[in-house]
């Protein structure tokens, strides 16, 4: 009897840490139709978690979509843009790097965009697309900058360039970079525009050019380039055959520009 009543008691004093037990009936119902509400947690947090979500998600689209090429004034009051001589391959990583450093040292105010002109290139062989990112201006790095009144760099600005891996000098008299004149930030950020994501092969021959076949069965025949076809990958080279012009169609890579024997 004891043993029971202990048992019991055992049971009244725990009940508020015991583990919900599921019924039959409504409890089960709502197991399925609300599981969070089973679990404790209130429609309304989870509705908040949910919206908090979706915000971080809608910031990451907007951070996705915006272009500071295009996004921006092609000039902001007070700043230039000038041009900085990096190393062969580094254009990238000295971006990265500087976009970084301005961000911890707090210097918004005197360093603004950074770019890279890149462009997306399409190529195709045997059918197989790839796809490879080209730099448009391969050494350097565009910055757009606050100088001081006499037309120097910040002293705080120039070393945080100066001392990043990579990096070379300005364009323009030491100590005083030349700013871009406006048709060249014009042509800088048209390049510097997100690239395509699907972009057409890209084509360097036209109607009308002459050139030798490289590779197939017709290699080292001559002709004259007939049609082309971008979105193919594709060239129709018309090919003397037995006296007779015949048009084939050729993947681009197996054409060259030039007859030989030609200047």
């Amino acid at each position: 009897m004891t043993d029971t009543t202990n048992r019991a008691e055992s049971q009244e004093s725990g009940s508020d840490e015991a583990p919900k037990t599921l019924k039959r009936g409504t409890d089960a119902r709502k197991a399925v139709e609300r599981p969070h509400e089973v679990m404790g947690v209130s429609t309304q947090a989870l509705a908040d978690t949910r919206k908090g979500k979706a915000g971080e998600k809608s910031k990451l689209e907007q951070t996705e979509t915006f272009d500071p090429a295009t996004d921006l004034p092609m000039f902001r009051e007070g700043m230039n843009w000038f041009v900085l001589r990096v190393a062969s391959n580094k254009e990238r990583s000295v971006r990265q790097t500087l976009l970084r450093k301005v961000q911890i040292e707090g210097m918004e105010g005197f360093v603004g965009r950074i770019m890279v002109p890149t462009e997306k290139v399409k190529t195709l062989k045997g059918n197989k697309p790839r796809i490879t990112e080209t730099m448009l201006y391969p050494g350097y790095v565009f910055v757009e900058m606050r100088l001081e009144p006499d037309g120097r760099i910040p002293q705080d600005v120039f070393f945080l360039i100066k001392e990043t891996d990579g990096v070379g000098d300005f364009v323009g008299t030491a100590g005083r970079p030349t700013p871009m004149a406006q048709h060249e930030v014009e042509k800088m950020l048209f390049d510097s525009r997100k690239p395509e994501e699907a972009p057409q092969v890209k084509m360097e021959f036209a109607k009308g050019d002459k050139v030798t076949i490289a590779d197939g069965p017709f290699q080292n025949y001559q002709g004259e380039i007939d049609e082309v076809l971008p979105e193919k990958g594709l060239v129709r080279v018309l090919v003397t055959i037995f006296g007779r012009q015949a048009p084939i169609e050729l993947e681009y890579w197996q054409v060259r520009k030039g007859i030989e024997g030609e200047e």
